[in-house]
């Protein structure tokens, strides 16, 4: 994680030096509108910057705040150090492909037609229902 902060302030040194000379260039070599700076990129690429920085410094904090080093940091760990229990899944779900299906049709009815949303919204709402209480019916119930 440490290296990840300092790819972090690297990355965000950077944009902003990058930033400065886009500037320069764009007010001195602009053949049409030469003494105006192109704030579009300016901005961009400045709030990149800002971005990278703001990424450098929370990654730095929550390596300084666990206390020690992480086994993707360490040379010498094995790969069993690094994979704790992340969490409950369940490979044998439908339940995400059909929220997913849900969620294209409602995505797809606001780019082409309302009348599309009126079908995936509904998809939607069974597959959270259906997802949430999944281990509250039949074979899985606890």
């Amino acid at each position: 994680m440490r290296t990840n902060a300092n790819l972090f302030w690297i990355l965000g040194v950077f944009f902003w030096a990058i930033t400065g000379l886009y500037a320069w260039w764009s007010y001195t070599t602009d053949v049409g509108r030469q003494g105006e700076v192109e704030w579009v990129g300016v901005v961009g690429m400045g709030l990149s910057g800002v971005l990278s920085f703001f990424l450098a410094f929370y990654l730095g904090r929550s390596h300084s705040a666990q206390g020690g080093e992480l086994p993707e940091d360490i040379e010498t760990a094995n790969i069993d150090d690094g994979d704790p229990e992340i969490g409950h899944f369940s490979p044998w779900s439908w339940w995400p492909f059909v929220l997913g299906c849900g969620l294209a049709l409602t995505f797809l009815g606001l780019a082409i037609g309302v009348w599309i949303s009126f079908i995936g919204v509904p998809l939607t709402v069974i597959a959270l229902i259906g997802w949430n209480y999944e281990y509250y019916r039949n074979n899985f119930a606890r």
